[in-house]
C-alpha cells in the first residue's frame, strides 16, 4: 500500500529508519501531537478526530497504515496476494462505536506496534540480515516506547517512575555525603571545602542528567536531549521539543501558563 514503492533497504540504519517513519505516521493518527511538518495545515491540528472519522463501521474492512515518509492513511487493504508486505489489523473501524474511545484507539495501537515490528523482520528476513543484525535492529526499535505506551500515557508514567528512583537515590548519596563530611578532617580545611564544591557539582551534574534522561516527547515519543531546548505543558506535565510544537525559547518567555495541543483540545471540546 505504499504506492509501489521500490524497496532497497540493504542496512540495518535503513529498516530502521523506514521503521520510524512509519512509526511517526502512525503516531500522527493516534495522538494529537502536532507536527512541525504540518503545522501549517488545519486538517492535522486535530489528527484523533481526522482519524475516528474516517474510520467509519459502514464502510467495507478498513486498516491504517503509517507510511517511510511519515504520514498515514485509512484505507481498504491491498488487492494483491499475498500482499507486498505484511498487511496491519483488517476491519479497526467494526470496533469503533462498540468501544470508548481510548480503549478503541489503544487497541490500535497495539495491532500498529505488532506491525511494524512485522514489517521491520520482514526486510530484515528479506535481505539476508544476520542474527546479530536482527539483534542490533531489535535494540534499536526496543529503545524507543511503543505507539501503545504513547497512547495510554504509560510511557510518561514509567519515565517518572524512574525518575523518582534516581532522585531518592541521588538524595540518598547527597545524605551520605554530609555524613561523611562530619567526620574529623584529615586535610586542610580548604582543600576539603573545594572538594566538597566539586563533588556537589558532580552530583548536579548526574542528577539532571538521570532526571531528565527518560523524559520523551509527548509529541514524536524521542528521549531527552541536552542540547535542544524542551518546554513543559502546565497541565498534563508532559514535556515537548520546542520543536514539535512550535515554541522557540524566545516565545516561551512570554508564555505564562503552556498548554499543549492535546489539553487545549481536550479544553475546545468540553
Amino acid at each position: 500500500m505504499d504506492g509501489g514503492t521500490q524497496y532497497n533497504l540493504r542496512t540495518v540504519e535503513e529498516v530502521f529508519r523506514d521503521f520510524k517513519g512509519r512509526r511517526a505516521g502512525l503516531m500522527k493518527a493516534l495522538t494529537t501531537g502536532l507536527s512541525s511538518l504540518f503545522f501549517f495545515s488545519l486538517k492535522f491540528l486535530n489528527n484523533v478526530g481526522d482519524f475516528y472519522e474516517q474510520c467509519d463501521p459502514e464502510k467495507e474492512n478498513l486498516c491504517l497504515y503509517g507510511y517511510p515518509n511519515e504520514q498515514w492513511e485509512v484505507t481498504l487493504p491491498a488487492e494483491e496476494v499475498p500482499p507486498e508486505l505484511p498487511e496491519p489489523a483488517l476491519g479497526i473501524n467494526f470496533a469503533r462505536d462498540g468501544m470508548q474511545e481510548k480503549d478503541w484507539l489503544s487497541l490500535v495501537a497495539v495491532h500498529s506496534d505488532a506491525w511494524l515490528l512485522a514489517v521491520a523482520f520482514y526486510f530484515g528476513a528479506r535481505f539476508g540480515f544476520d542474527k546479530a543484525d536482527r539483534k542490533r535492529l531489535f535494540t534499536m526499535i526496543n529503545d524507543l516506547p511503543t505507539i501503545f505506551e504513547i497512547v495510554t500515557g504509560s510511557a510518561k508514567k514509567l519515565a517518572k517512575e524512574k525518575s523518582s528512583v534516581s532522585n531518592h537515590s541521588s538524595n540518598k548519596s547527597k545524605s551520605n555525603s554530609k555524613a561523611r563530611g562530619s567526620e574529623p578532617a584529615k586535610f586542610s580545611k580548604s582543600m576539603q571545602a573545594k572538594d566538597e564544591e566539586e563533588g556537589l557539582e558532580e552530583e548536579e551534574e548526574e542528577e539532571d542528567n538521570e532526571e531528565h534522561g527518560e523524559t520523551l516527547c509527548g509529541a514524536c515519543g524521542e528521549n531527552y536531549a541536552s542540547d535542544e531546548f524542551w518546554i513543559c505543558c502546565d497541565i498534563c506535565e508532559m514535556w515537548f521539543h520546542g520543536k514539535c510544537v512550535k515554541i522557540t525559547p524566545a516565545s516561551a518567555e512570554h508564555i505564562k501558563q503552556y498548554k499543549c495541543p492535546s489539553c487545549s483540545n481536550k479544553r475546545a471540546r468540553s
